[in-house]
């Protein structure tokens, strides 16, 4: 069975320069019930569909699979809980792991969050300076949430 063991911060932008373009993402969800979420997402030129069961600390059961991509656009245009989720995802090296940066945008404009994926819940690593508070436990962050209550609405 796969896991995703992942920590997510706050990014203090301030701090933190893009080292690149990124990758556009455009993602949507055909169910966001915490228990058992089912993602479709179109990452540059590749499509996939992950399901994401219940988060217990840091941990959840995760499976992705690839898919046409032709289909991603069909299933996000007439099948995925709207509004989908836009962002801008960077990738960088910190620490002897690596970093995603994602930029929202859309409804969630002036968004900015950072993972890391571990091997363990305990293993160490090194924060980066621009990594702030870490939101891995407030479910407002999961991209998932982002659908029914956007950014845009918490102010």
């Amino acid at each position: 069975m796969a896991k995703e063991i992942e920590r997510k911060f706050l990014v203090t932008v301030a701090s933190w320069t893009p080292k690149d373009e990124g990758t556009y993402y455009k993602q949507g969800y055909l169910s966001s019930n915490k228990e058992r979420i089912v993602r479709i997402r179109i990452a540059g030129a590749h499509a996939m569909i992950t399901i994401k069961g219940l988060t217990r600390g840091v941990s959840r059961t995760e499976f992705e699979y690839a898919v046409p991509v032709e289909d991603a656009h069909a299933m996000l245009d007439e099948l995925c809980e709207q509004p989908v989720i836009e962002k801008q995802r960077h990738r960088e090296a910190y620490g002897g792991h690596t970093w995603e940066i994602d930029v929202f945008h859309g409804q969630n404009e002036g968004l900015v969050v950072a993972e890391i994926e571990l091997g363990s819940e305990q293993e160490p690593f090194e924060r980066p300076p621009w990594a702030g508070a870490e939101v891995s436990a407030d479910p407002r962050y999961f991209n998932s949430s982002l659908i029914n209550h956007p950014y845009k609405d918490w102010k």
